[in-house]
């Protein structure tokens, strides 16, 4: 199958492109601006379906909005039928077009232009006014303020929030991608006249702002904001793309002792936190138990002897681990319990806890097992 794609550097173009090749489509004709115009003629004559996502989408010169969004529409339908290629076409609009706006009316016209090629000629359109849509590769600082406020954030440049109020609608590149090739297969989501991207979202200015700006705190306090809705995950994903590419790293403070080193890793008000340890061989930490805190420990790399004692008996369960057969120890409350390198080479045992640590309330009573 031959797909041409107009607008293919575009933020959109790249993303479907990418996805495209994931799927096995490789006959893919790539079109922008700074390709041989003479080549629409070759690529309208041999393609099996349109992805049209070229446009102007900012611009200080109206007249530009209608060459950009209108008149190369145009050009391409005229070519489709010249050559009698009677191809599907799928064409990104806006919400914008029903708007009085320069950028509205021209998106606005593109989309008459193809309603009235499907009557006159019988080819499937296929027309989707898209939200704003948020992702990887977005252009910063240009139309997307996902884009804008990543960006920014991830390298300490202010962002502006004139009012924290106003509610945008969003929708993440994954979603608009996957709904694309569904309308390529020819299970694209409708509504009356214009096809949909059936998942978007609905945020205030302000709560996107503080989003962001919780991700990038996540790094020096540890703590991870919830992830536990499907927008907040895209949106992480979408700010670290946005990282400069030598911050990608950064460093985590180690507690050195004779007994060896401890480290937190990750830190979540709803999950707990995460941390590891080096132990040196014949070294014992903990002998203490928690009332309401539980843990699990896992060791992978060395030998450990791990010992539990309910408080107030004198049973004394145990479990040999190794780096070698992964295997988790849930820790009890009530239980006073110990890890002890039990091999000769330096033991490294991660740790996860129900709880983030709090100094004030540690929830820590010694106790040797």
């Amino acid at each position: 199958m031959k797909i041409l794609v107009t607008g293919a550097n575009g933020f959109i173009g790249k993303n479907l492109i990418a996805e495209l090749n994931n799927k096995g489509y490789q006959e893919i004709f790539k079109f922008n601006r700074d390709t041989d115009p003479s080549l629409l003629d070759t690529y309208t004559k041999e393609c099996d379906f349109v992805f049209h996502l070229a446009g102007v989408n900012r611009h200080q010169d109206d007249v530009e909005f209608i060459k950009g969004n209108c008149d190369f529409t145009s050009e391409l339908l005229g070519k489709l039928k010249e050559n009698n290629n009677k191809t599907p076409v799928l064409i990104t609009s806006s919400t914008q077009a029903n708007k009085d706006n320069p950028y509205g009316r021209s998106k606005k016209a593109a989309e008459d232009l193809l309603l009235s090629y499907e009557r006159e000629t019988g080819a499937k359109t296929l027309i989707y006014r898209l939200p704003n849509v948020f992702g990887k590769w977005s252009r910063p600082n240009y139309n997307s303020v996902v884009a804008t406020f990543c960006y920014n954030i991830a390298r300490n440049l202010n962002i502006q929030v004139h009012n924290p109020n106003t509610e945008l609608t969003l929708c993440y590149i994954d979603e608009v991608i996957a709904e694309f090739v569904r309308g390529l297969e020819g299970n694209e989501t409708r509504y009356q006249e214009f096809c949909v991207v059936p998942v978007i979202h609905k945020i205030l200015l302000g709560e996107l702002a503080e989003k962001i700006y919780s991700f990038k705190n996540s790094r020096p306090t540890l703590i991870m904001p919830s992830l536990e809705k499907d927008f907040d995950r895209q949106l992480y994903s979408t700010f670290l793309s946005y990282l400069e590419e030598d911050n990608f790293s950064y460093k985590l403070n180690k507690n050195v002792d004779d007994r060896g080193w401890l480290s937190e890793f990750i830190k979540s008000k709803a999950n707990g936190q995460i941390f590891l340890s080096k132990t040196r061989p014949g070294i014992t930490r903990g002998n203490h138990w928690h009332h309401t805190k539980v843990e699990k420990f896992l060791v992978i790399q060395g030998e450990a002897a791990i010992r539990l004692r309910k408080i107030n008996t004198e049973e004394v369960l145990e479990y040999r681990v190794n780096g070698k057969n992964l295997e988790v120890v849930d820790i009890p409350v009530g239980f006073t319990h110990s890890i002890t390198n039990s091999g000769k080479e330096d033991l490294i045992t991660l740790f996860w806890a129900n709880e983030i640590f709090n100094p004030e309330k540690p929830d820590t009573y010694f106790l040797g097992v």
